[in-house]
């Protein structure tokens, strides 16, 4: 299987598609200007505590106020606290974390009420986004994430992921990173470490206690609360640093910023992969060239169809998702009702597991599956669903089929899931249900052009229009854009965009600004 990862970086947002052998399987779309991040750092104040749900909220800058329980204070709490005091006290200099004396571990059992007070300052990171109705929700467990490590201040252990089986490469590693981290830290060793060299763990972990010290840097001179002190790395960044595998045959990014710093974080944690990180330069857009556009299109929505008729419905409720399988128009097996309904089965567990990391579902998932009367088919669905979803990164518990045919999935959810619209607005009519003819379309196009050129004197300007528009416009030998081109000048660049709905248009300029060229909403 081969993976690649597409990066589009548009002036307002950035989408990143994951593709395994040219399906798209995961898809992330993040607006440039987003407040929020799991990972990101907080200098915040306790607003109201809560005792009875021995839990507080915490003023983290966001609309509403983030909520913080008493068992995520962790258990070196009162280290922490003190530790924040003697930064404050001295905002010129900083005192060193080895230093800091490791007090007793909070109470399991305590409360909220004797551990915090009103106004209160607290170092804090979100763990879980804005989600629907509800705040972040909050961790006083810091930790800055690597490739292969994973810092935590104030805690003087090192864990080994579990899934390093090895007891001897268990041993090498724990035994190595004791030796080499600094005191008051503890880390965690990620499953990609195995076999790593102490050069390349060292190299992370010294970038690691680099961020710990810009942040608490940023804490000691922070101008007022709350204040951000640890942005995550880039969404694109971050997403590679979990993502990123052998197996990866290219990253294409259409921006030279954000494809310089995806190169240089490459070069980082796999210089010898470094080359797989391309710029994009074609004229169509990046989407489009990869044909995750269109698979985008078919992708989300309410009805999802997978094979032979048959197709999946996914509805989005505040308190779970509901999947629902149906045959369709698709003809009967001649094995059989059974057969039939095994296929159809088994087909929704591979598509349904592709859904749920692409829309990034989580929660509590009721898939009603069609009936099935044997139990061996029953278990064969269960291992296929099981089997798929160890693809995933996210964590998950499935339960085998009920008595009325239902699976039950929970998934691990951090952000709120992904719902991209695929239902297009009428840019001509706005709903109103009354267009100007159609036919007259390329005239109106021919006169923006017009105004464009001759009274706005922009010469050299990219129109985007839908591929059967832009078919049309370049078709014969003397084709309309050739026309356009010979009345206005050859500055003027058309290029089919998928994207955009049939008579809808868009221009942009040299720089790959939008110029606004939009017609009126009130149709006269």
């Amino acid at each position: 299987m081969t993976s690649e990862l597409v990066v589009d970086v548009q002036p307002k947002e950035i989408s990143i598609a994951l593709l395994e052998d040219k399906a798209l399987v995961e898809f992330q779309k993040e607006g440039r200007s987003a407040s929020f991040n799991v990972g990101n750092m907080y200098l915040g104040r306790v607003k109201k505590l809560m005792p009875g749900l021995n839990a507080c909220f915490v003023d983290v800058g966001f609309e509403k106020d983030a909520f913080l329980h008493y068992l995520d204070l962790g258990p070196q709490f009162h280290s922490y606290q003190k530790y924040l005091k003697q930064v404050l006290s001295d905002r010129k200099k900083l005192f060193p974390i080895t230093k800091a004396t490791m007090l007793p571990d909070i109470e399991k059992e305590g409360t909220v009420s004797t551990t915090l007070q009103q106004g209160q300052e607290v170092i804090v990171q979100i763990v879980k986004e804005p989600i629907s109705t509800k705040g972040p929700r909050l961790t006083c467990e810091l930790s800055f994430a690597g490739r292969y490590l994973v810092l935590i201040p104030f805690n003087d252990k090192v864990s080994v992921s579990q899934k390093i089986k090895s007891s001897e490469e268990r041993a090498r590693l724990k035994q190595l990173l004791q030796s080499i981290k600094p005191k008051n830290f503890g880390v965690i060793v990620r499953t990609v470490a195995e076999g790593k060299r102490v050069a390349e763990l060292d190299a992370e972990l010294k970038v690691l206690l680099k961020h710990w010290e810009e942040t608490i840097t940023k804490v000691q001179k922070a101008p007022k609360l709350p204040a951000l002190v640890y942005e995550e790395t880039s969404r694109t960044v971050a997403m590679l640093r979990d993502l990123f595998n052998p197996s990866y045959e290219n990253i294409y990014v259409n921006d030279e910023t954000v494809f310089h710093e995806i190169k240089d974080y490459v070069s980082l944690i796999a210089p010898e992969r470094a080359e797989i990180v391309k710029l994009y330069k074609g004229q169509l857009p990046i989407f489009d060239n990869f044909g995750i556009t269109k698979q985008i299109k078919s992708s989300f929505g309410k009805t999802i169809s997978y094979k032979s008729g048959a197709y999946l419905i996914i509805e989005h409720t505040e308190a779970l998702h509901v999947v629902d399988v149906n045959s369709g128009n698709r003809s009967k097996s001649a094995n059989g009702q059974e057969a039939n309904a095994l296929d159809v089965n088994l087909g929704a567990a591979d598509e349904l597991a592709r859904q749920l990391r692409l829309r990034d579902m989580g929660g509590i998932i009721v898939v009603d599956f069609i009936d099935m009367n044997l139990a061996e088919n029953r278990q064969k669905l269960y291992e296929r669903m099981c089997q798929n979803m160890q693809k995933d990164r996210a964590k998950h518990n499935i339960l085998p089929l009920s008595k009325f045919g239902l699976m039950q999935i929970t998934r691990q959810r951090v952000r709120p899931a992904m719902d991209v619209n695929t239902n297009e607005t009428c840019p001509t009519c706005f709903g109103k249900g009354s267009i100007k003819p159609s036919i007259l379309f390329t005239d109106t196009l021919e006169s923006k052009i017009d105004y464009l050129v001759n009274k706005l004197k922009i010469k050299r300007f990219t129109l985007y229009i839908h591929p059967y528009i832009a078919a049309y416009v370049n078709q014969g030998l003397v084709s309309l854009k050739r026309k356009w081109q010979m009345k206005y000048g050859f500055g003027i660049k058309i290029i089919p965009d998928q994207s955009l709905a049939f008579l809808q248009y868009r221009f942009t300029d040299v720089h790959g600004e939008e110029i606004d060229m939009k017609e009126e909403i009130e149709i006269k």
